[in-house]
């Protein structure tokens, strides 16, 4: 087990640290070392799952392989053409679900120095594999073809672990092989059948003949007990999500969309118990199953693309709430994680259960029918009634309960939940609205005394606050979260818990370098003496955070600061090939420089996948009220990609198209019928 993580020194506003102590290293048999992935191409159509290296060839190595629900059913797949390894020249990602890798050969003697074949693979995350020769030699190429093939049937977490399993033995089977043990069985079939199949070598062989520019092809399908095809869920479910693009002055907008809900697509899970319902799986290759709070993030910042998704993954979470006599009734339960070296774990059952409301009155903003609405609704008002439980005669909430410290984003999150939950509530008719509000103006009187940080630069919202009210002055990026502070009636945003003053300081320190990287913004600034650019709360990028800054910052008038992180973020989803990493490392910026990969973080991942969709809605400023049939552009003005069009997002059940014009200015090119501009 890892030694936990010692809590930085603590001080008072304006106050002498005291000093640091001494960690002992843990032992190397308590380190956790995941395999790295950070050149890995992942295919991903849940529950398949393709992982692979720039080579093409599976050798067995690492995490490589094909998936399906966890079990590594295929872990060997190695290609020789004439005896020998085509040479690697080209890997490209075509889809979310798909990977391209080109080889070439020299076949024919006399061929000169030019490569005469060309073998081309499609590998898909459905279990299927391409293999493709194509020959420019100016006569008939007789080519023997091998195929080697092997599995360990390993479940991901083991492999994850550093767990190597011996490959099984195979048998020969219809036109291909297949593997069995007590952990299940697999096949591989091939397409033509093969000409011989060598179980004891794991072999498939063919003799393909190509004639002066011909083209020969086989196809393996990799099947799990027995089963058919991989049905991947986003393809049963293509209408959850709404196909929207972008277009405009600035071309990477377009693949950065289409991208992100490509990956948004193919992390689709079905709720086992109720196929009817769907969420968001966290990321791959690690978390290809629910978190709650992420699935809640992730469908709150794909609003644009419709309400469906919202209202499953608010049905599943709502059948996990707890219910019963106790202080964690009505909480959305969830694992605790890391949240850096400089404070303990945080508890994500906390975030989940205050984002649950938040989601259900925005998606009903966004359109989603009252009838949902009203099914959804006593689980809020069980999220809510723990908050006001868990706050009992206080005013902040621990993180976590009952007991933990009193962070910052902590507070954000219950102050957001409190204004918006009021809100459903009254809409609703329900009572406890002005409970809320009361307890949340409360808190704000309360946070501007008890959470700002005074210093000779202007203060800084300090990251925690001890039980002894003791502050940590800690920058990071969970700072952003003040900015978000939830829609409301009228295209009006809630109030926040900063003045406008202390916004304006906010928005100062998220844009200076020591927590603008150039990239995006740091999960810690640099300042602190426990800074760690590749730390996962300690200093690496997080997108999703730098997205909500972004939307923030422009929302509250700091387009400046808002374009500045925008254009940073931009950038390294470009250096990323548009499929943004959940986080990467927070080096500096400097001319010529890539974003440096995070060795072990999910690739795709639901929130950084859901923050291309914010990124980019947020420069239009949608703002919807589908119950009182309008909607309200708030762009930003500074119009810094110049002009963007987006098309096909979903709002009120109907397609909805904006253009920002290079002026800032926004207007409405497609709507439902009767949804008025507000003002």
């Amino acid at each position: 087990m890892p030694v936990p993580a010692t809590p930085a020194p603590a001080t008072q506003a304006g106050g002498r640290k005291s000093p640091a102590p001494v960690r002992p290293l843990p032992s190397p048999h308590c380190l956790i070392v995941l395999p790295p992935v950070h050149s890995a191409l992942i295919c991903l159509a849940l529950p398949g799952l393709a992982i692979s290296t720039e080579q093409g060839q599976l050798t067995g190595h690492g995490l490589e392989g094909f998936y399906r629900a966890g079990r590594r059913l295929l872990s060997r797949c190695h290609v020789r053409v004439a005896g020998r390894e085509p040479l690697a020249v080209q890997a490209r990602m075509v889809a979310a679900d798909r990977v391209r890798f080109v080889g070439t050969l020299h076949a024919a003697p006399d061929a000169g120095p030019d490569p005469d074949v060309v073998v081309e693979r499609i590998r898909s995350a459905e279990g299927i594999e391409r293999i493709i020769l194509r020959s420019a030699a100016p006569r008939v190429l007789r080519l023997p073809v091998e195929v080697a093939l092997g599995t360990d049937l390993a479940d991901l977490r083991a492999i994850a672990s550093g767990g190597r399993e011996h490959d099984l033995p195979a048998t020969v089977h219809d036109s291909g092989l297949r593997w069995s043990c007590r952990k299940g069985d697999c096949a591989v079939t091939a397409d033509p059948p093969p000409s011989d199949a060598l179980a004891t070598a794991g072999l498939l062989r063919w003799e393909l003949e190509l004639p002066p520019g011909g083209t020969r092809s086989v196809e393996l399908r990799v099947r799990q007990g027995g089963a058919g095809p991989v049905r991947a869920v986003g393809r049963g479910a293509s209408h959850l999500l709404a196909r929207a693009e972008a277009t405009g002055d600035d071309p990477r907008i377009q693949p950065l969309l289409r991208t992100c809900v490509e990956d948004l697509q193919a992390l689709l899970l079905r709720d086992p118990a109720h196929s009817a319902d769907i969420h968001l799986a966290a990321g791959a290759p690690w978390r290809c199953g629910p978190s709650p709070a992420e699935s809640l993030a992730a469908a709150r910042m794909a609003l644009p693309l419709g309400t469906r998704l919202a209202a499953g993954t608010l049905r599943i979470l709502a059948r996990t709430q707890l219910r019963g006599p106790g202080v964690r009734s009505g909480m959305i339960p969830g694992p605790r994680r890391d949240a850096g070296a400089h404070l303990p774990p945080r508890c994500t059952g906390t975030e989940a259960t205050l984002l649950f409301p938040v989601l259900l009155a925005e998606a009903r903003r966004w359109g989603l029918p009252d009838r949902e609405t009203e099914e959804l609704l006593p689980a809020a008002e069980h999220c809510l009634r723990w908050l006001r439980t868990t706050v009992g005669d206080g005013v902040y909430v621990p993180d976590p309960q009952p007991d933990g410290p009193l962070r910052c984003e902590t507070q954000a999150y219950a102050h957001r939940a409190a204004l918006l939950g009021a809100d459903l509530l009254d809409a609703c008719g329900r009572p406890g609205g002005p409970e809320l509000c009361q307890w949340a103006e409360t808190l704000r009187d309360a946070f501007s005394e008890g959470f700002w940080a005074e210093d000779r630069s202007g203060g800084r919202p300090a990251a925690v606050r001890t039980r002894d009210g003791r502050l940590m002055p800690h920058l990071g990026a969970g700072a952003a979260h003040l900015l978000d502070t939830g829609l409301l009636g009228s295209g009006a945003l809630a109030p926040g818990l900063l003045d406008k003053a202390r916004t304006e300081q906010l928005a100062r320190l998220l844009c200076e370098p020591a927590m603008d990287s150039g990239w995006g913004l740091r999960g810690l600034a640099t300042e602190a003496a426990v800074y760690n650019p590749f730390g996962h709360r300690g200093g690496a990028v997080q997108v999703q955070e730098t997205a909500v800054a972004v939307a923030g910052l422009a929302a509250a008038g700091h387009e400046k600061e808002a374009s500045g992180l925008l254009r940073g973020l931009l950038a390294a989803a470009e250096a990323f090939g548009y499929r943004l990493p959940e986080m990467f490392a927070g080096e500096p910026r400097t001319e010529g420089s890539a974003p440096l990969p995070h060795p072990v973080a999910c690739r795709p991942a639901a929130v950084a996948a859901a923050a291309g969709v914010l990124l980019l809605t947020a420069l239009a400023g949608v703002r919807p009220d589908v119950p009182a049939g309008t909607v309200t552009l708030c762009p930003v003005r500074s119009a810094p990609l110049g002009e963007i069009v987006l098309t096909g997002l979903r709002l009120a059940g109907a397609p909805f198209s904006v253009r920002v014009g290079r002026l800032g200015l926004a207007m409405v090119e497609e709507a439902a019928d009767g949804l008025q501009l507000g003002v």
